[in-house]
């Protein structure tokens, strides 16, 4: 099983709530999304336990990485973040169940063994919005995902903006054309409503999709 957190505190917390079930064992830990798909490329865990919201790479495209390198691998998301566009998203990049962190504690080991299993598990409050939607989807004839659900390069080009990326830089990262980058940005501010640098970046953070900018405090 592999730990993506970006807090210590946190993997540590995970670890030690793992090390007394005897069909579990922790074979890396990674602190970002990057590093998280580096490791899972070298180990090819069963199970990952995915945070959300990270610095470098996120964990909706880690998990899309991770998925694509080592498609036997089953993501568990523990997060911060219930909300709808948070679950559909991950549960469209292909992981197999939702937690949220803080009531997580009595859920977590059954959803390891049940993912692992290849069977779903969502928090219980999670799992009933989606039995909720899913009726009034069904009784209306209409999709449950919306419109303005982005890409995966729009993602992408969407937390390097949130992280203060030139579209240079962007470019750069992505190995693409400015040009195209242009293009996803617009884009990206069409779908979501929002045409300035800031209310992007405030709605990646509010998403999940990168962690907040922490002021240092004056020594």
């Amino acid at each position: 099983m592999l730990l993506v957190d970006d807090h210590a505190v946190v993997r540590e917390g995970l670890r030690a709530l793992l090390a007394s079930e005897e069909d579990m064992l922790v074979i890396g830990e990674a602190s970002d999304g990057r590093e998280a798909v580096s490791l899972a490329r070298q180990t090819s865990p069963e199970v990952v336990v995915m945070d959300l919201s990270m610095p470098v790479l996120n964990g909706l495209e880690a998990t899309r990485q991770i998925l694509r390198a080592v498609p036997g691998a089953r993501v568990l998301v523990l997060t911060s973040y219930g909300d709808d566009d948070s679950v559909e998203q991950m549960t469209a990049a292909g992981a197999a169940g939702y937690l949220i962190k803080q009531t997580a504690a009595n859920d977590l080991v059954r959803a390891i063994r049940e993912v692992r299993r290849g069977n779903a598990f969502y928090s219980p409050e999670i799992a009933k919005r989606l039995r909720d939607r899913g009726r009034v989807a069904a009784n209306s004839g209409r999709s449950t995902i919306k419109s303005r659900e982005l890409t995966e390069r729009e993602a992408q080009v969407l937390q390097l903006i949130a992280d203060g990326c030139t579209n240079k830089q962007i470019s750069a990262e992505l190995k693409i054309a400015v040009k195209t980058v242009e293009k996803h940005r617009q884009s990206v501010m069409n779908k979501l409503n929002i045409h300035e640098i800031a209310g992007l970046t405030r709605y990646a953070v509010s998403k999940g999709v990168v962690p907040p900018k922490v002021p240092i405090a004056p020594s």
